[in-house]
Formats: C-alpha cells, sequence, structure tokens
C-alpha cells in the first residue's frame, strides 16, 4: 500500500511541476526554452557585464534553460538558479512597470537591484534604463504588481 501511495505521489506531483514549468515558458521572455538570449545570468552578477553564454554549458531550470560562459558560472547558478533568473520573466522592467506590459529586452542593457537582475529595452534611441533610473522606486514598485496580474 505504501508503494501505491508513493507511486501516485510522483505521478502527481510530476505532472504539476510540468504544468508549472509549460506555464513559466509561456509566460517567460524565451526562445526555444532559452533564457535572456543566451546570454550568462551570472556574469551579470559576478563579471558586471554581459557575456554570452556557450552552447555547451547549459542548465534548465524549471523548464527555461540557460547558457553559461564558465564552469564556474554553471556551478554557481545550479546552488541558486533562482537568485540569478531575471526579473519579471526576463522582460523589460520599465515597460512592466510603465505600463505591465511584456517588452523584449537587449541583454547588454541591465541593472542589478538589491541582488537581482533587471533587464531592459535599448533600442532605436529609446534606452529605457535610463527612464527607470529617473522614478525607480516608483516603477519598481508597479512593476511588481504588474508582474503578479500577468504571472499569477
Amino acid at each position: 500500500m505504501k508503494k501505491l501511495i508513493l507511486i501516485v505521489f510522483v505521478l502527481v506531483s510530476a505532472n504539476v511541476f510540468s504544468q508549472n514549468d509549460t506555464k513559466r515558458i509561456s509566460q517567460y521572455n524565451v526562445e526555444n526554452k532559452v533564457a535572456i538570449q543566451g546570454y550568462d545570468p551570472v556574469a551579470y552578477f559576478k563579471q558586471n557585464k554581459a557575456i554570452k553564454g556557450k552552447n555547451e554549458l547549459t542548465a534548465s531550470y524549471m523548464g527555461i534553460t540557460y547558457k553559461f560562459s564558465s564552469v564556474a558560472n554553471k556551478e554557481l547558478f545550479l546552488k541558486n538558479p533562482a537568485g540569478f533568473e531575471p526579473q519579471y520573466g526576463g522582460w523589460c522592467a520599465y515597460a512592466m512597470g510603465s505600463d505591465g506590459e511584456k517588452v523584449a529586452i537587449n541583454p547588454e542593457t541591465f541593472k542589478i537591484i538589491d541582488g537581482k537582475l533587471y533587464l531592459f529595452y535599448n533600442a532605436y534611441f529609446n534606452n529605457t534604463l535610463k527612464s527607470w533610473n529617473k522614478d525607480e522606486s516608483n516603477l519598481k514598485a508597479k512593476a511588481e504588481v504588474n508582474w503578479k496580474k500577468i504571472y499569477k
């Protein structure tokens, strides 16, 4: 009887996790399940710059794949994946705070705030990081509320 209960628990858990992974993938800014356009999430924190990850150095976290520029960065990520993920599913933080929209980012335009990674749109003479910096606390508070509406 204990084996049967364990098997049912494992099957139900796997199904719930699979549904959560599917939800994340549908709401996050990914292409072919790869986040941050293939940039190394750890490099933002450790090297303080955007560095392209390598195809041969990848790890998945809850259905989303991340690429890394070094084995050391990959190992750090695996110790605390949630700590290195970008905020708001990798969408533009300014747009999330301004009007709650999922807007693409330029992975080289970023800011670390309180140990969290925020990414921004930056193209066609529109660097949203500059706008974010002018009203960061207000935009950040609105972005938190807006993201919770999107990612329930």
